[in-house]
């Protein structure tokens, strides 16, 4: 199957220093990919790069088949690269349903008719029912955001993201600050994703990843130094001195 997402020997200098060295990746439709690796490793450098915020000193970036190396952030994700954040970017006096037709009209470019207008558009209110309920945010899409868990608020993120119609999803850490009890909410959420949706998820819920992932990269000072199964990772020597640890022996002891 030909690449639907790849990133080709892509470097980022700032100064004398080497953030992204020669990293190389692809996925396919309906990949399911976690991104780790320990913090300064480089993995926000490369969502910045690989989305546009940030210019690669040298290689390229390619979506269906396109090079989009040069394209801007937003040309990219006209053209189906979305990310979510690792801190929510949510108006907290607005609703679930609001956000979400917000970004359906900003992706459909008739975000000025949102507040209130919205709802006399059946096909655009048929398309924010179907994201809320995907996300399980449907009983709560009447709500202002400040008055729903914080774990329900990651959800929201991830819906607005579907709104923009992606072909690849980049998930910055969908469950930092997320307590424990709501963890379960999020991966619920990623498990109902289409299948043909292309998802790089970062996280450091080691957990969660070996649950997401059937294909795990392991980024370190900037360099991919493992693009395997989750099976493998923990047995590769690597990763655990760079990362693992106390995980991986953890796991091979249970």
């Amino acid at each position: 199957m030909s690449a639907l997402f790849e990133v080709r020997g892509l470097n980022k200098n700032f100064g004398g220093l080497t953030v992204t060295n020669n990293v190389s990746l692809s996925m396919t439709t309906g990949d399911r990919v976690a991104l780790i690796g320990p913090n300064g490793a480089g993995k926000t450098t490369f969502v910045n790069l690989v989305t546009g915020h940030l210019k690669p000193t040298s290689g390229d970036i390619r979506l269906a088949g396109q090079d989009i190396t040069g394209a801007n952030a937003t040309s990219r994700v006209r053209m189906g690269l979305v990310r979510s954040f690792q801190v929510t970017r949510l108006f907290y006096d607005m609703t679930p349903e609001e956000h979400v037709a917000l970004a359906v009209l900003q992706r459909e470019k008739r975000s000025g008719r949102v507040m209130g207008h919205y709802a006399g558009m059946p096909e655009v209110m048929d398309e924010v029912r179907e994201i809320l309920e995907l996300l399980g945010l449907v009983e709560l899409s009447h709500l202002k955001v400040r008055e729903i868990a914080y774990g329900q608020q990651r959800l929201l993120e991830i819906a607005l993201a579907m709104a923009l119609r992606p072909k690849v999803l980049l998930l910055d850490e969908p469950a930092a600050g997320v307590p424990q009890s709501e963890t379960a909410r999020i991966e619920h959420a990623l498990d109902k994703l289409p299948s043909d949706l292309a998802v790089l998820m970062i996280e450091h819920d080691m957990d969660l990843v070996f649950r997401f992932a059937k294909r795990v990269i392991v980024l370190a000072a900037g360099t991919i130094i493992f693009d395997g199964s989750p099976k493998a990772v923990t047995q590769d020597a690597r990763v655990r001195e760079a990362y693992l640890g106390s995980y991986a022996n953890a796991s091979s002891a249970a």
